[in-house]
């Protein structure tokens, strides 16, 4: 296209690396605000993390033949191990939920899953939740096994 002077009508050089300028500036503020956001493969991590912090008390109660209490404080995001000093700090944006019993072995459970010396559990599930992506980690009341397992139909409220 053409204007009256005869030029040729566009973008200049300096426009173009203006606008190029400005792109470059916002993606370097929103980036690294959206790499702090719990991938999906983070978010699975945790969970495994938490079943394998949950085996090891199991494994230290039959070892010890004394009952061991994973701690387990939705409130404060955290999940403490019994038997060692290893503590999970879930982040913010992921939703931490547990269904625990309200007694274990005729005593108040106190945000806690217990295993016994026996191996045998009172149970209990933690279901770790980011957007559309879910895990639960579920500890068999009998046998105290320790399972992982997605949770389906994880819905953002």
């Amino acid at each position: 296209m053409d204007d009256r002077d005869g030029r040729t009508a566009g973008f200049t050089l300096i426009e173009m690396v203006c606008v190029l300028a400005v792109v470059a500036l916002m993606a370097a503020v929103s980036l690294p605000a959206m790499s702090r956001q719990t991938s999906r493969p983070r978010l699975e991590a945790y969970a495994l993390e938490t079943a394998s912090l949950l085996k090891a008390d199991r494994n230290a109660a039959i070892g010890r033949g004394l009952a061991v209490n994973t701690r387990v404080d939705a409130r404060a995001r955290l999940i403490s191990a019994g038997a060692s000093r290893q503590v999970i700090r879930l982040p913010d944006d992921v939703r931490l939920e547990t269904v625990l019993p309200r007694n274990c072995d005729d005593r108040p459970s106190f945000e806690s899953i217990s295993f016994f010396g026996s191996g045998m559990s009172c149970g209990g599930v933690i279901t770790l939740t980011h957007l559309d992506a879910g895990y639960q980690i579920r500890v068999n009341w009998l046998t105290g096994r320790v399972e992982v397992g997605s949770h389906a139909g994880v819905t953002r409220p």
